[in-house]
């Protein structure tokens, strides 16, 4: 049966899958220690809601895809591109929500029956946590069947 805990571990397996994601985490972002510098970078899930449908589940899920921005030593006179590696942490987190979303469109998920549903908004952040963070959250509607049988507890 697909539900919650399956939303979420396939969510999990296949972002693990990724050369950028290190680290995958659930729940309230706020109890997971982000001083860590080993656990970046780091995808977060979160499951705001689920939609019952009759034969499918709509699961609204939100995913972060952070890494921790380093400074170079060296002063950088580029007022484009900083003394910092924004950029490319913005870039590459951006690319881990691509593939996630390109799996559940039309990849090995989508065959699985966790298929995309409408258009997901991804939007950027820096700063948000305690160190210098930067990525993006990504938020999409998954749907999956609902194998729940109709008969009695007595089944």
């Amino acid at each position: 049966m697909k539900g919650f805990y399956q939303i979420t571990t396939t969510i999990k397996e296949q972002l693990y899958k990724d050369i950028f994601v290190n680290t995958v985490s659930s729940g309230d972002i706020f109890e997971i220690d982000l001083n860590k510098q080993t656990i970046f970078p780091l995808s977060h899930i979160i499951v705001n809601n689920a939609q019952y449908n009759g034969n499918t589940w709509i699961f609204n899920i939100s995913v972060l895809c952070m890494d921790i921005v380093d400074f170079s030593k060296t002063e950088q006179t580029d007022q484009f591109l900083t003394n910092d590696n924004e950029q490319d942490v913005l870039h590459t987190q951006l690319m881990v929500i691509n593939r996630l979303l390109e799996v559940l469109r039309r990849g090995s998920l989508y065959d699985d029956l966790y298929q995309l549903q409408g258009t997901p908004n991804c939007e950027p952040f820096v700063d948000r946590f305690e160190n210098r963070i930067a990525g993006w959250t990504v938020t999409f509607d998954v749907m999956v069947a609902n194998e729940m049988t109709s008969c009695d507890n007595e089944c």
